[in-house]
């Protein structure tokens, strides 16, 4: 399994979405990211420069997002996507997205219900629950 260190993931997406810019040839993974990149230009600042970016804390109770972890989730979900794993998340992301007019809007709620399993997951000791995690995308779907 590969467990990147958080310099490692800080690095990756300054790196991408400096080649971005610069036009220079991305990796798939690269393309990925630099794509959620170019609709967060509130994280852009922050990922021109690399020194700022390995240095910066991003605290839960000072209300800062954290753009590695939002990007990285964005990253998490398009991959899930992509090879529909677990089972059905492609289909309830679709729905979801169709709901929503944004498959950018959808993968914000997808956020939740992600980071809700993980957290469930940490705090109980037990595997994430892919089902309970679907479902719970699904029931935003089905939401106004």
């Amino acid at each position: 399994m590969f467990t990147p260190s958080q310099h490692d993931v800080r690095r990756f997406f300054c790196e991408a979405h400096a080649k971005a810019r610069a036009g220079r040839p991305l990796s798939a993974l690269e393309i990925v990211a630099a794509d959620w990149i170019a609709l967060h230009p509130e994280y852009h600042a922050v990922l021109a420069d690399v020194d700022q970016a390995l240095e910066a804390v991003y605290e839960v109770d000072s209300g800062q997002t954290n753009p590695f972890l939002h990007l990285s989730m964005h990253l998490s979900i398009s991959e899930q996507f992509s090879v529909d794993q677990p089972r059905g998340i492609k289909q309830a992301t679709e729905l979801l997205a169709a709901r929503r007019g944004s498959l950018h809007d959808a993968h914000h709620e997808v956020m939740e219900c992600l980071g809700e399993m993980m957290w469930t997951s940490q705090r109980t000791g037990l595997p994430p629950d892919g089902e309970r995690y679907i479902e719970a995308v699904r029931r935003r779907a089905m939401r106004d």
